[in-house]
């Protein structure tokens, strides 16, 4: 959706400090004021803010008329607390009033210019916000320094909203350095989320999820509920720009609750927006467009402007792309009005005007369309995810218009800004959920080339944005890939592999298969993948309920082989084999799985040997791989239980056997028992083995795939039992073939361009050539048998696919439960560099 339009203001209110201390005296002294005012303080920092908001009216009407300075004191105080809600057009009206003359140096006096600056910074009256600012800061100075830190947070706020970041980062620094001198918890928190802020505004979001990582931890330290919700908030909004929509949208809902429970009602309405834009970009539109509604109505009530016009460009985009033209521009006329009035000056006007200029081509208004996205991108303020929107919207009007040159062109350019933006990413795992933000300007891009005819250039553009996270871990260089793309003879490659290459694309709006056979490339056009996903995830229900669709006549398989396979089977030749290089759901089917009608109906695996690779690149960098002379295997598995999360595997200890037994003594090292811990592992130099096999439990996680994990033997007096995939990913292998006789190895989450992640990635990453892993659960009954024959296979010369689909067809053509797919098919060869 609109995400550039949240850039500056997502999460800034976790910039608005309530002052530290109530004077020197006052933190002291346990009179009957000052224990109010601390209480009703100490509720705004919980986040209580109707509990505070009842409070301090209290006090103030105790207080007036009885005495003008603690009168003062509250009033002020009152108006921090309205601020805090986001009503800064009532606070100012609270605080449009001189002080007694007796105040005019006072600790009060400081405070009502902060919050009077505060109340105009949000209002947008930002030379006010200047002049409240300094004259808090001056009298700080000469009569109040234990305040400066406080003042120097909200000038920090103040030039975020000014756009000018290198300072306010300055100013944050600062903060932070006197909250830790003055050991001041609750604005050491809250000066941690301003430089988190800070570092999204520059673009810098891995750094601005550590910053929130470290205000998280510290707010849940001291208990402060406000702040937790505005630290997950904003990791959620550094989530979204990375493109971990998952992430995102659940720390987004974290943030909403917290803030519903806190009475931070702005707060609230940025997080709503958060799960709006995240159910919007994971296809879910009818949840989305329920959401941004709750915010609209929300935001129509509140002071400040930028919120509304935020869920105004929001939902007018949420329109856009369920076809709702009209709609669009309706909301669009209101935010545009907004910001024409002036009400709005806080940075989300590239994206007002984002929006005007796909209403105006959406009506083939090409020319001031075009000139609004001219003007985005030519911006030095616009940040990277707005200009390569603009350039790709810009490039699909030139394509409305027939103008394929100009199209071309602006597509080029999108793609090398995503490309810039993603190498300043410097975190893997970030990396890899990067192109879901921008991966349907690739698919755009694709469309057109094949609309002109140049279904080759579309292979390449498609190629481009596949397993970038694991070919530069691999060490293909950007030179290297350069070459290998301007040099692209994906023919080559069937013929140097002996087999037929199905490259897929599922896509929004149509999807491709390019069948690339040793003679030819033939490109074929796909439904798209509202009608893929339900199939492949209907049949996978099927096959995960021991189903048999041979038996039952179940007609899902038969329909995704009719959809996938048959319309390239001219491409596939008896002999050959077939490389599947998949996209979006397909990566979690197991096409050998599919069924050929006729003339009688069969699994697909009974015609091919299957193999999976990721990218184009990575097999043509390959070089051919033969057998190792010298077969030396490392056996890891039979641990000792660590919980009762993972019991112990009965069958764990006949499938090491099985497999020891191809390996002589001297070519064989195991590690089994109290000793296959991960330090173990690591220790036993697992890069000189041609051989890995792992007999364990494995777990996978969705939200963070380097998390998923070899489950492994307890370290001595430690809880330590899992290797992780990040760990994986740091030693260096070179193994022939890694085998991961565990459930979900492959996987249970995929990229867009990178694939299935988790642990046979994350073995491919550290340069294994082939690593064998699973889809699913996998049998303890069955899997021993398998991995037997696998290895007789390998013994007697086959190359992996060949013996793993030996291997698994001696369980189909077999009389027992194991001939279902359930058993046979989780496992997959996925071949690396």
């Amino acid at each position: 959706m609109a995400a550039a339009s949240l850039r500056f203001s997502r999460g800034l209110l976790f910039l608005i400090p309530i002052l530290g201390c109530l004077g020197q005296d006052a933190c002291h002294r346990p009179v009957s004021p000052d224990l109010q005012y601390s209480q009703v303080r100490e509720e705004a920092k919980r986040g209580d803010l109707d509990a505070a908001l009842g409070d301090v009216k209290r006090a103030r009407q105790q207080y007036s008329g009885k005495d003008i300075g603690l009168a003062w004191r509250f009033r002020v105080l009152n108006a921090h607390i309205l601020v805090l809600r986001g009503s800064n057009s009532e606070a100012l009206q609270l605080l449009d009033e001189d002080l007694p003359a007796f105040l005019a140096t006072s600790e009060t006096a400081v405070r009502k210019e902060f919050v009077t600056g505060l109340a105009n910074d949000f209002l947008q009256h930002f030379e006010a916000a200047e002049a409240n600012l300094g004259k808090a800061e001056a009298l700080a100075r000469s009569r109040h320094p234990d305040l400066l830190a406080d003042i120097e947070q909200s000038r920090g706020q103040l030039e975020m909203d000014r756009g000018k970041y290198s300072e306010a980062e300055a100013d944050f620094q600062a903060a932070l350095a006197a909250a830790r001198e003055q050991k001041q918890p609750f604005l050491e928190v809250t000066a941690l989320g301003a430089l988190g802020n800070a570092a999204m505004a520059e673009e810098h979001f891995d750094a601005a999820v550590d910053w929130f990582k470290e205000a998280l931890k510290l707010a849940r330290s001291i208990g402060m509920p406000s702040a937790i919700a505005r630290a997950l908030g904003s990791m959620g909004w550094s989530s979204f720009q990375l493109g971990d929509f998952e992430g995102a949208l659940s720390l987004y809902q974290q943030g909403v609750d917290l803030s519903q429970r806190s009475g931070l009602v702005a707060d609230r309405i940025y997080w709503l927006t958060g799960v709006a834009e995240s159910q919007f970009a994971l296809r879910n539109y009818a949840a989305a467009e329920d959401v941004i509604q709750q915010a609209l109505g929300l935001a129509q009530n509140q002071d400040d402007k930028r919120i509304l016009v935020e869920c105004l460009n929001d939902i007018s985009v949420l329109m856009l792309g369920t076809g709702r033209v009209g709609l669009a521009q309706k909301y669009n006329e209101d935010a545009v009005e907004i910001e024409r009035r002036g009400l709005d000056l806080s940075g989300v006007l590239n994206t007002t005007k984002m929006v005007t200029a796909r209403i105006k081509s959406a009506h083939r208004e090409f020319e001031p369309a075009g000139h609004l996205f001219e003007e985005i991108i030519n911006d030095s303020k616009s940040d990277q995810a707005s200009r390569w929107e603009a350039q790709a919207h810009l490039a699909k009007m030139y394509e409305d218009e027939n103008l394929p040159s100009k199209a071309e062109k602006e597509f080029t350019h999108s793609l090398q800004t995503i490309q810039t933006a993603r190498t300043s990413i410097h975190e893997e795992e970030f990396r890899l959920s990067f192109l879901s933000s921008s991966i349907s300007f690739y698919g755009d891009y694709v469309d057109f080339l094949i609309s002109q005819g140049r279904s080759l250039d579309a292979l390449k553009v498609a190629e481009l944005c596949r397993a970038r996270t694991l070919e530069e871990g691999l060490g293909v260089s950007a030179q290297a890939e350069k070459v290998a793309l301007r040099n692209f003879r994906p023919e080559q490659i069937a013929r140097r592999l002996k087999a037929t290459l199905l490259f897929y694309w599922v896509g929004e709006k149509q999807s491709h298969l390019w069948a690339v056979a040793p003679a030819k490339t033939m490109h074929l056009t796909l439904p798209a993948a509202n009608q893929i996903d339900p199939l492949v995830k209907s049949y996978r229900e099927a096959l995960l309920a021991l189903r048999d669709p041979l038996e039952t006549g179940d007609t899902v398989g038969q329909k995704l082989y009719s959809m996938l396979v048959e319309p390239a089977k001219s491409a596939i030749s008896q002999g050959l084999g077939v490389v599947l290089l998949p996209d979006g759901s397909l990566y979690g089917l197991n096409f050998e799985t599919l069924i050929v009608p006729g003339p009688k109906p069969h699994y697909w695996i009974e015609d091919v040997t299957v193999t999976t690779a990721s990218s184009l690149t990575l097999l043509a960098s390959a070089a051919a791989r033969p057998v190792p002379r010298e077969k030396r295997m490392f056996l890891v598995g039979d641990t000792v239980s660590p919980n009762a999360d993972f019991p112990p595997l009965p069958q764990a200890g006949a499938e090491m056997q099985s497999i020891e037994k191809y390996f002589p003594k001297p070519r064989l090292a195991v590690l089994s028992g109290t000793g296959a811990t991960p330090a173990a592992y690591l220790a036993s130099k697992p890069e000189q083995f041609a051989y890995l096999h792992f007999v364990t439990h494995g777990t996978a996680s969705r939200a963070r795939p380097l998390e998923s994990a070899v489950v492994l033997s307890k370290e001595k007096d430690e809880d330590s039992y899992k290797l992780y995939a990040r760990e994986i990913v740091k030693r260096r292998l070179s193994a022939y073939l890694v085998t991961i006789s565990a459930c979900d190895g492959a996987g249970t989450r995929a990229f867009s361009g990178e694939g299935l992640v988790g642990l046979s990635w994350a073995f491919l990453r550290a340069g294994a050539h082939n690593v064998i892993g699973a889809l699913w659960e996998v049998s303890d009954a069955s899997t021993p048998r398998l991995m037997d024959m696998l290895y007789d296979g390998l013994n007697r010369g086959q190359d992996p696919a060949a013996a793993l689909r030996a291997a698994k067809l001696s369980l189909l053509h077999s009389d027992s439960a194991f001939k279902k797919p359930y058993y046979w098919a989780p496992f997959q060869l996925y071949s690396g560099s």
